[in-house]
Order: structure tokens, then sequence, then C-alpha cells
């Protein structure tokens, strides 16, 4: 694993983002398209939990997202961020999602 010092790790933003909508995209198996509010904006950010987690389950979570990385094209569709999950035991992706609610934006400290 390679190291980064702190103040490497002050450039990376990261907010709380609701998750207004999710879709299968044609033709992966991985990847789900989420439209996500981050109450000053809406992104488009693409997720490969597709395996995982069902689309329908995932609209009205707030879960934290990497919010200033540059865009990447994925399967013809930019991603405008990535979401923050840790693995459990098997390497499936665990959502994490507070228990109270959060602003949509709120930064992550």
């Amino acid at each position: 694993m390679e190291t980064i010092n702190f103040d490497d790790f002050k450039k990376l933003d990261i907010r709380m983002g609701k998750i207004l909508s999710a879709e299968r995209i044609e033709g992966s198996d991985k990847l789900l398209k989420l439209e996500v509010d981050f109450g000053e904006d809406r992104r488009q950010i693409l997720a490969g939990i597709a395996q995982f987690y069902a689309p329908e389950s995932l609209v009205g979570k707030e879960c934290p997202f990497a919010y200033n990385l540059a865009p990447r094209v994925m399967k013809g569709l930019e991603s405008q961020g990535m979401l923050m999950c840790p693995s459990d035991e098997a390497g499936r992706p665990v959502l994490l999602h507070p228990d109270k609610e959060v602003l949509a934006g709120s930064i992550i400290k």
C-alpha cells in the first residue's frame, strides 16, 4: 500500500450525497448508474456494486462520495465522482450511511 502525507489527503473532498435514482447499465454486470444529490448540484456517478445491491434498494440512501475526482468514462458514460464504501470479510461492498439524516453535500472531515 502506498503511503500519502496529510497534505495529499486534504486534497480529497469527500461529501455526503443522497441517491435519487439508480439503474443498471446495459452491457455491464457490475456497474450501476446513480443520480446523486449533493445539495448544490446533482451528479451522475457509476458504481461497481450491481452484483450486490438492487438499484431500488439504493434510492434515498445517503452515502459518502469522493467529490473532486476528475470525471472518468466507463461503458460510454461519464462518472463524476466515486462511491466510498469498505468491503466485508467476503469482499462484498458495504454501504456507509448514517442513522441520522445528513444534509446533502455535507463535507466529511
